[in-house]
């Protein structure tokens, strides 16, 4: 094998995808850990949640941290980045919610973590854990999720990066 043939088949680094916008779609609890990583700490407020029941869809408009350009932003010494991102749940057939104010569309939710139970054939339960003992539930027939960057990345107002202590 050439050295070239070698340089292909290595794995990618968070470095490669750095400046590029995201664009994932998960369809199994494998795939759906590495969306969860990269939404960790997303923040968004409640009015900017949609469940269109007709399309069986849930999407969220989200304010993500950039996880995946966090080793360069502390390499380069320079601000850390957010970018405004839409998640969508397809296949889905209920919404519920419990800790949180539904009709105040101005509370601004902090997504902590994206979970998967799954039930018979490909179905089962998403669960978005949120902060302050807020979650959302998602009964979905099958496990079908996107990620998509739709803004250019800005400095993150707070300068910081999202810490959670041991």
């Amino acid at each position: 094998m050439t050295s070239d043939r070698n340089q292909e088949l290595r794995d990618a680094t968070f470095e490669e995808g750095g400046e590029a916008p995201l664009h994932l779609m998960a369809v199994d609890a494998e795939d759906l850990a590495v969306i969860a990583a990269l939404v960790q700490d997303a923040i968004f407020p409640a009015g900017e949640m949609k469940w269109l029941a007709g399309q069986r869809r849930f999407a969220i408009l989200l304010n993500r941290f950039r996880w995946e350009d966090q080793p360069a932003a502390e390499r380069q010494n320079r601000p850390y980045e957010r970018v405004q991102a839409l998640m969508i749940f397809d296949d889905v057939q209920k919404v519920s919610s419990q800790g949180i104010a539904r009709n105040d569309k101005e509370l601004v939710l902090s997504l902590l973590d994206i979970s998967f139970e799954a039930g018979e054939d490909g179905s089962g339960r998403l669960i978005l854990t949120l902060a302050g003992d807020g979650a959302i539930a998602l009964e979905v027939e099958s496990l079908n999720v996107t990620l998509k960057d739709v803004t250019k990345p800005y400095v993150a107002p707070s300068r910081k990066a999202p810490h959670h202590p041991e």
